[in-house]
């Protein structure tokens, strides 16, 4: 149970015994040996650009592995891939996948609701069209990054329906296919449904698309037979920044900023006020929220240094903005630094539990 009304100490103890949880199944030699099955028969590398709303867990929507698909998460699933990190960041990962003889299904989603336009994408005002129209904007800077032809790199648009965590895959001249209405009858002929809704798109990719599919229609068949509250009131009190949050899937209680866009204040300014406008409003206590920065690493000695600097310097950005710009927010803020071995998914706290600084905790000014 997601301990809402909780004092901010046993949310923050909750908070971590969840990524715990999340790092134990990761590790364990089952889902291990599920990942090495799944990439020996499914070699495309799977990439999600997605909104920072909880209820967008593409994994579990499509019944994948842990550790398959990659995700991309920002405050309104908004990005540019001129942004320099951004784009860095996608170039590195491609060559390592190309180096690899793979290639790369990159899924750019956007999110809404069939039954209330208010649990749609907050991040564009409700406004579906608009976040339509900013996929297919990214998926066009994906064809000048990457080729237009995408023989390597495929920018796939894809919609979440939120309601019934239906996937709607947009393919040719406009045309969509939403699993929701599709039944167990028609996975027989789902290849050629794809083939005629994705004529360009590589026929690996098309086969290793075929199991999410596949996968979120038995998630929405399963869904159906279930008697679901459909969270619709936002209750954030998590003001994350950086990557590396991939355990934490639950909907509603954080605000996850990428370290993707030039400015980040601007979207720790937003996620600050949504916050104080949830305490307000009593959807969370008032006794203190939290910041938290994450920042993966993959080896240890300087990879990991060059995480933990960035870490701190990123809690330490989000920290003194919320202090300029909110300063009645700044006595209720706590805040915890993190980085996340990325192999293990374990995620490390860089300072102890009271809150207080090692001696080479970089300032705020650094």
């Amino acid at each position: 149970m997601i301990p809402h009304q909780r004092p901010i100490s046993e949310r923050i103890g909750w908070l971590f015994e969840l990524a715990q949880r999340h790092a134990s199944e990761y590790a364990s030699a089952e889902a291990w040996l599920a990942r090495k099955r799944y990439r020996a028969n499914h070699p495309t590398a799977i990439w999600v650009m997605k909104c920072m709303d909880g209820r967008i867990n593409i994994p579990i929507a499509t019944q994948t592995p842990k550790g398959i698909i990659q995700p991309f998460r920002n405050l309104g699933g908004m990005f540019r891939l001129g942004w320099p990190h951004l784009g860095e960041t996608l170039v590195n990962d491609m060559e390592a996948v190309v180096n690899a003889g793979r290639q790369a299904l990159v899924m750019v989603t956007y999110h809404y609701s069939k039954g209330d336009e208010r649990r749609g994408c907050a991040g564009f005002h409700y406004r579906t069209q608009d976040a339509v129209a900013h996929t297919f904007e990214i998926r066009a800077e994906m064809g000048v990054l990457f080729g237009a032809h995408h023989r390597t790199v495929y920018p796939l648009v894809c919609g979440f329906e939120t309601d019934e965590e239906a996937l709607v895959i947009h393919g040719h001249l406009g045309a969509t296919l939403s699993m929701a209405d599709l039944t167990e009858a028609d996975l027989d002929h789902l290849p050629q449904r794809l083939m005629a809704l994705l004529p360009d798109m590589p026929t690996q990719m098309r086969h290793d698309l075929l199991p999410l599919l596949a996968g979120n229609l038995r998630h929405i068949a399963r869904l159906r037979q279930m008697v679901r509250t459909l969270d619709i009131e936002h209750r954030e009190w998590m003001l994350c920044v950086g990557r590396g949050f991939d355990w934490l899937h639950v909907p509603n209680i954080a605000l996850i900023i990428g370290p993707y866009s030039p400015d980040l204040a601007d979207p720790i300014r937003k996620a600050a006020g949504i916050i104080r406008a949830n305490m307000r409003a009593g959807r969370i206590p008032s006794d203190g929220f939290l910041v938290m920065s994450s920042v993966p690493y993959e080896d240890i000695g300087v990879d990991r240094s060059r995480a933990m600097l960035k870490s701190n310097f990123m809690a330490d950005f989000a920290a003194e903005t919320v202090r300029k710009d909110f300063p009645d927010l700044a006595p209720l803020m706590t805040v915890r630094k993190t980085v996340l071995n990325w192999h293990s998914r374990q995620v490390e706290a860089l300072e102890p539990p009271d809150g207080t600084k090692p001696p080479q905790t970089p300032s705020t000014s650094a």
